[in-house]
């Protein structure tokens, strides 16, 4: 404390008492020591001509009487008048409580929007004004009178504001919903009335009705297509209903599709626009070759009468496409005009999935940061279970569907967060904590083993394919190595779950992100040997062929045999499996498997970033397999599947979803695709880089064109020479990124740290709370006691002088 305190009623006036007196509403002045407490307590009973009467005369207590001297935090407190007063005019008990001062307050920032000037002091409002209890005197206030005032000045400032601005104001005041609405009605009352004396004046009753109709009609359109545009969010009650039957770590395998599908919609859209559309309105010469029929097996090897289609690389031409030209009546030729803008395939094939790939990379880092900044808040969780029992209901709900959704989203999460809370309680002896590791290490061997396992019979069997070259009219044999890969990454996952149940993880958390861990060490693997395999053997093999056709075709059909092995696990591993269960074995349904779901998106849509440069309608194979996977998943979900036994909550699962998608999966994705831009020589008889060293060359080109082209376009191959070509903005920009991450970090331990010393002052200033209150306490009953004992004297001295 800045000042000494001195625990006596009678406090003398100050000079700052005579001051102006502070606003109600302004609590700063009221707050800053105790001692500034009881001089105000003081001087309030000074100025409304009240004493502090003490008890009636009654026998001395003494410390055993049932009153303490000093009181702990715990102990039950009984307090004099005059100590009752003082804890009437505390912070902890005014803020908020009168509905007088909240009224002045509002009236007060009324005003203050309106005028767009500085708050006038309110100097007629009195004491009573103040956000005080008053325990023992509040019928001597005259608050009724005062309130009913200030209540007219605030309709009043009320009705002088715009509509929108008034229900905001209305909205965050702390008064209960009677007395917004009745206020909101008062001024409602108000505008009517000047508005039909305007009208009188002005304009006729008809049109004043009817301008109003209006109003109101383009009101409620306004807010029913509001409220359609909610409803047209995808899949809004289905996820509701998944989240409040399985909870939040089901839900967030659901939540991680719908973000995928998003994605690929992003990056189809200018594949669609710059490229697939332009190549359909234009399409290339065809080829001296007969287009073989659509016989449906197509379907499954991507091969065939596709190859001839805007599906694949091999398609594309190398050519600039102008509009097609009509020739003069006479003969002559087409004017420079009448060729139209010339449109660079090579150049916009490369420069059209270089955006597409930036778009997306920016997307995804934006949506991983806000992931993180969803579920890491700085801050703490003490106090959830109370917000989420008193604070989650939502009252506007009315529909009995909805109701019971609501109702299972909020009995679900109360679970999840007792369970969490119980999970910290439990501690694991030292026997128990060596036992458990080794066990993990065991089982890790078996895992990476397997792994490893898995690498050399994919590395064995694409050898293989390569040394049996596979002809033309066996098209079926090209589903081998897809169907291999497709095996093992279904059948590994099992083995790993059987493995897990050895280790009995205390954490639900913690078993889902090894299980995450291990299936995507598989099939990160996996994919790495595959890439080896395109870029690194196949394209010594297929000199003379279209390299780039075959590569967009393994792509896809690895992507329709992992949709099809799906439907089989679905079919076989959730459905024939809880008939087994429910039949046979007299157990439960299953639970669903978070982990290997989660991974088997991560790794299709790894798929489709590998191949968008080999076969540019990936995505939209991609799309129409994530809308069935939805329905499938959810179908098979809410028939064969219960929710998890230990629930959990599932609050960072979203954010690891994202940054496994970002950083294993669409960076390995990008060095894949920049090795084949920059380093693989593209094939001589296809596609749009056929005469071209690398595929990066079609820029260089370009740029010497512009060179050549004059001096008003100097800027573009200047742009190119020092930002594109040079590696040091690339430098640049990593260690500025680098920088803006670590001052992001910073900022969030500073916070975290003011926070914990804002609690710790926050706890302190409690215990001085509690110790000056004893100390009152105790002044106040020495001074009674002397009280009592001054009054026994002068009894027993009248009795002496009576005798």
């Amino acid at each position: 404390m800045a000042q000494p305190l001195t625990f006596v009623l009678s406090v003398p006036e100050t000079p700052e008492d005579h001051g102006p007196e502070p606003s109600p509403y302004d609590e700063s002045e009221v707050h800053d020591s105790f001692y500034q407490l009881i001089q105000e307590q003081s001087q309030w009973v000074a100025e409304e001509g009240l004493e502090l009467q003490q008890r009636e005369p009654g026998p001395p207590e003494t410390p055993g009487s049932g009153h303490q001297t000093l009181l702990g935090p715990e102990d039950p407190l009984v307090h004099s008048t005059a100590t009752l007063r003082i804890l009437a005019s505390m912070p902890s008990r005014t803020i908020g409580r009168s509905r007088g001062a909240i009224i002045s307050q509002y009236y007060n920032r009324t005003v203050r929007l309106r005028r767009r000037v500085s708050r006038p002091e309110l100097r007629g409002v009195g004491r009573s004004a103040r956000p005080s209890l008053r325990l023992y005197d509040l019928e001597l206030d005259p608050v009724a009178l005062e309130e009913e005032e200030k209540r007219f000045l605030l309709v009043k400032e009320l009705q002088g504001l715009p509509v929108a601005q008034r229900d905001h104001v209305l909205r965050g005041m702390p008064l209960g919903l009677a007395e917004k609405r009745s206020l909101r009605e008062e001024s409602r009352t108000l505008t009517r009335k000047r508005r039909g004396r305007r009208g009188r004046r002005g304009l006729l009753p008809c049109c004043g009705r009817l301008r109003d109709a209006c109003v109101l009609a383009l009101h409620s359109l306004g807010l029913g297509l509001l409220s359609g545009l909610h409803a047209l969010m995808p899949w809004r009650y289905a996820l509701k209903r998944i989240g409040g039957q399985f909870g939040s770590s089901v839900l967030s395998y659901f939540l991680f599709l719908k973000t995928l599908l998003a994605f690929n919609a992003l990056l189809l859209l200018p594949l669609l626009a710059f490229l697939v559309g332009v190549q359909a309105a234009f399409p290339p010469p065809a080829s001296p070759g007969a287009v073989p029929a659509f016989t449906g097996l197509e379907l499954l090897t991507g091969a065939g009468r596709f190859t001839h289609t805007v599906m694949y690389y091999g398609y594309y031409s190398n050519t600039t496409l102008n509009q097609p030209c009509v020739p003069p009546l006479d003969g002559g030729q087409c004017s420079r005009e009448a060729d139209g803008l010339p449109y660079n395939m090579p150049l916009a094939y490369l420069f059209t999935v270089g955006v597409a790939f930036f778009i997306t990379c920016i997307t995804l880092v934006y949506s991983m940061s806000h992931s993180f900044g969803e579920s890491y808040r700085v801050g703490s969780t003490a106090g959830v279970h109370a917000v989420t029992v008193f604070c989650s209901w939502d009252h506007k709900v009315t529909q009995k569907r909805a109701s019971r959704v609501q109702h299972d989203n909020i009995r679900t999460h109360l679970k999840e967060l007792l369970a969490e809370w119980q999970l910290r309680q439990v501690p694991r002896s030292l026997c128990g904590r060596l036992r458990q590791v080794a066990v993990l290490g065991l089982v890790w061997l078996l895992c990476l083993g397997t792994a490893l396992g898995c690498t050399v019979a994919v590395y064995a069997f694409s050898e293989l394919m390569i040394k049996s070259p596979v002809s033309t009219e066996q098209e079926g044999a090209l589903l081998a190595l897809p169907t291999v890969v497709c095996v093992l990454n279904l059948g590994a996952p099992y083995l790993y779950r059987c493995l897990a149940a050895l280790e009995r993880h205390d954490s639900p958390v913690l078993e889902v992100y090894v299980a995450i861990c291990r299936n995507l060490i598989l099939k990160m693997v996996i994919l790495g040997i595959l890439c080896y395999h395109w870029l690194g053997r196949r394209v010594g093999v297929l000199k003379e062929q279209c390299w780039e056709n075959f590569v967009g075709q393994e792509l896809y059909r690895l992507m329709v045999l992992d949709f099809i092995f799906v439907l089989l696990d679905t079919l076989f591993g959730e459905l024939v499996w809880r008939l087994i269960s429910e039949k046979k074995l007299k157990r439960e349904k299953p639970e669903f498997d978070i982990a290997g779901n989660v991974l088997e998106l991560i790794y299709g849509q790894t798929l489709t970033w590998l191949g968008v440069l080999f076969s540019p309608l990936l995505p939209a194979i991609q799309i129409i397999k994530l809308l069935c996977l939805f329905y499938i998943k959810k179908t098979s979900l809410m028939a064969n599947c219960q929710a998890p036994r230990r629930p959990w909550l599932a609050s960072h699962m979203s954010t690891v979803f994202v940054s496994l998608l970002c950083f294993p999966s669409f960076l390995g994705a990008a060095v894949f695709l920049c090795y084949a831009v920059w380093q693989v020589r593209p094939s001589s008889t296809c596609g749009p880089f056929r005469t071209l060293d690398t595929m990066y060359e079609a820029g260089k080109v370009w740029v010497r064109r512009l060179e050549q082209a004059g001096p008003s376009v100097s800027w573009v191959p200047w742009i190119h020479r020092y930002l594109v070509e040079n590696t040091f903005p690339v430098y640049l920009v990593s260690a500025l990124l680098l920088a803006v991450i670590y001052l992001n970090i910073q900022v969030v331990k500073g916070q975290r740290r003011v926070m914990y010393l804002l609690k710790e002052q926050i706890s302190n200033e409690g215990e001085d709370k509690i110790f000056l209150i004893n100390k009152l306490h105790s002044v106040y009953e020495r001074k009674e006691r002397r009280a009592g004992r001054t009054q026994e004297a002068e009894q027993l001295a009248g009795d002496l002088d009576t005798w």
